[in-house]
């Protein structure tokens, strides 16, 4: 798209390529209607063509000073509707999907996380998960489990056939990886009907976020139940029930 707006600027050297073509792309791009995400997409990927050309020097490294960019608004942590969620729920007939929707939903664990836990981190008569070092901030944390993730972490448990260390494992015990289990999500929320609203794996942990604000939560308690190295994260969440409220 760069190139052909350079055509119809009659640039025909990249060599001339300077500082205000690259303004009047952009303003182009905004005059069309674009999303400021979108503009800023397209500028990180026009930054990394010149990058590479600057390397094969064929356009100067000045053009890499004081880059522009587009302020994008940031986006809100976005949680499952209440009756969406009890659409998920009703569609979850085996163990071990049931056991792992229900802990990210009543735990806030990240998807990663949950894949890195061992039999040993669970203390079901204490119904309380044992994080020892999270993945964004390095530090340990402890998750509790309400009484149907607890029930049916206990199912999955005493059906699994591979006695491996980690709770949830794929084929020859190997570690169960992101993309089979966002892929197996997405295939539940299809089958629940709600595979055109957009729901990721992470929604589930802004779900449980949202809902202990609503229900009164302070933010600095369940900045420790996040694993957030700083309120500031937690308080995200805080706008997300405030805008739920306001609907």
């Amino acid at each position: 798209m760069f190139l052909q707006y350079l055509k119809a600027k009659a640039r025909d050297l990249l060599e001339l390529l300077c500082r205000e073509d690259l303004c009047d792309f952009i303003e182009q791009e905004q005059d069309r209607g674009l999303k400021p995400a979108s503009i800023s997409c397209r500028i990180d990927a026009l930054y990394a063509f010149i990058r590479f050309l600057v390397d094969r020097e064929v356009l100067s490294a000045d053009l890499l000073k004081r880059k522009l960019r587009v302020k994008v608004p940031e986006s809100l942590p976005r949680a499952i509707d209440p009756q969406d969620v009890r659409r998920l729920l009703a569609v979850l007939d085996r163990p071990r999907e049931r056991a792992m929707v229900l802990i990210l939903l009543r735990t806030g664990m990240r998807i990663g996380e949950l894949l890195n836990t061992a039999v040993f981190d669970v203390n079901l008569p204490e119904k309380r998960i044992e994080i020892f070092e999270t993945q964004k901030n390095r530090v340990g944390r402890v998750v509790y489990l309400a009484d149907d993730a607890c029930r049916a972490l206990d199912d999955w448990l005493k059906v699994r056939r591979r006695k491996t260390p980690l709770i949830f494992c794929g084929q020859g015990g190997r570690p169960l990886s992101y993309e089979v289990v966002r892929s197996r999500f997405g295939s539940l929320l299809e089958k629940a009907g709600l595979g055109g609203k957009g729901y990721t794996l992470h929604c589930l942990r802004h779900t449980f976020a949202s809902e202990l604000l609503n229900a009164g939560m302070r933010l600095e308690c369940l900045q420790q139940l996040l694993g957030h190295s700083s309120i500031e994260m937690t308080r995200r969440y805080a706008r997300l029930t405030a805008t739920v409220r306001l609907r």
